[in-house]
């Protein structure tokens, strides 16, 4: 088991809202995987996701050949050899599915990004969000819970929507207010979640030349799919979620460090 266990990496990715670890072997094989939300301390949470993939890939702590860290919290992985910036994460992730130029749009708990790649997964632009417009992820999660449906539902509370309320402000903390206010208003729970959707395609939208296809990573796709329905919507665009795509920055985590040992 030790000697096995030497051949595998993990790649962990310190978000805003949950914490994820991928790990991988030398034929960039996944051996295990999980998620926990982001709570408390942010070494408490690291040190229970990794000890869940590792039982999940029946390999030893000690046997790991390297840990690499990405994301929000990426400096409270204290035992990670290296700490790689979340785009390129994202895009070594998604281009490990899907081997061809594309923008890669990260959508997580807090800075949106569009992310360029060519058809060799090198990087050719970044681009993000007014800084006001950070916390996507959080204000979809608030929304949730104000309008009391589970997130991965709320595109199917929203296909029932007449008229999407307008939730136009950029800020997230402003849309937070403004969806209270729909809400004593009267709009309905359907209208609100549709509009919370669409207010966070036309903050992707400010981001321009997005080019096709579009890739969407990080929790938003995995929690609100309805997202990409309104972005694709919006775009004329062909939009479409990357294979789990909340692993998306620790699966590129672990890719990097397999490039570290020149695998």
């Amino acid at each position: 088991m030790a000697s096995e266990a030497a051949r595998v990496v993990a790649g962990v990715d310190v978000g805003s809202e949950c914490v994820k670890v991928v790990l991988l072997d030398e034929e960039k094989k996944i051996r295990g995987r999980a998620v926990v939300p982001t709570r408390g301390y942010f070494e408490a949470c690291v040190e229970e996701v990794l000890g869940l993939a590792l039982d999940e890939a029946g390999c030893a702590r000690e046997g790991l050949a390297a840990i690499y860290a990405t994301g929000f919290g990426a400096s409270c992985a204290r035992d990670a050899r290296g700490r790689v910036s979340s785009a390129s994460c994202h895009a070594r992730g998604a281009f490990h599915h899907k081997a061809c130029a594309m923008t890669i749009i990260d959508l997580g708990g807090r800075e949106p990004r569009a992310i360029r790649v060519d058809s060799e997964g090198q990087r050719q632009d970044v681009r993000g969000v007014r800084k006001c417009a950070v916390g996507i992820g959080s204000f979809l999660i608030f929304a949730a819970r104000h309008l009391d449906v589970h997130p991965t539902r709320m595109q199917e509370l929203a296909a029932s929507a007449k008229l999407p309320a307008v939730i136009s402000s950029y800020c997230s903390v402003f849309s937070s207010n403004e969806l209270l206010e729909r809400l004593r208003e009267g709009a309905t729970r359907e209208d609100v979640a549709l509009g919370c959707m669409r207010s966070i395609a036309e903050r992707i939208m400010e981001v321009g030349d997005l080019e096709d296809p579009l890739v969407v990573t990080g929790g938003v796709p995995e929690y609100f799919p309805g997202v990409l329905r309104e972005l694709a919507e919006m775009s004329k665009k062909e939009v479409i979620a990357a294979p789990d795509p909340i692993y998306t920055g620790a699966l590129g985590a672990a890719l990097a460090a397999l490039a570290y040992r020149g695998d």
